[in-house]
């Protein structure tokens, strides 16, 4: 199975554009449905953003606009592009990956704290 190991992570200030990595090992991710998650102190895991095997890509409200998913087949990697942080956007950021077969797999998770 697929394991996830995120980084780019950090305390950035409002107004930065960090980008998260996700790299991928023991299985290619190229036909696996891939997102980004994360979760604020206090509150539950939320959906950020969502990947598919046709490369559509869809985000939550909050977002929208402001972070791009990408991934690279070739070094195995999901992005995610932050743009415009904001301190809201403070969190620990989760990838996941959803085989063919359904298995869901998941990353340790990457801080991301955004100072005003």
């Amino acid at each position: 199975h697929v394991q996830l190991v995120e980084s780019g992570g950090g305390s950035v200030e409002a107004g930065g554009s960090p980008k998260l990595s996700c790299a991928a090992s023991g299985s290619s991710i190229s036909d696996y449905q891939m997102a980004w998650f994360r979760q604020a102190p206090g509150k539950g895991r939320e959906g950020v953003a969502y990947l598919d095997n046709n490369g559509g890509t869809d985000y939550t409200y909050s977002v929208a606009g402001r972070f791009t998913i990408s991934k690279d087949n070739t070094q195995n990697i999901l992005y995610l592009q932050m743009n415009s942080l904001k301190p809201g956007d403070t969190a620990m950021y989760y990838c996941s990956a959803t085989s063919p077969a359904n298995y869901d797999a998941w990353g340790p998770g990457t801080q991301v704290a955004v100072s005003s």
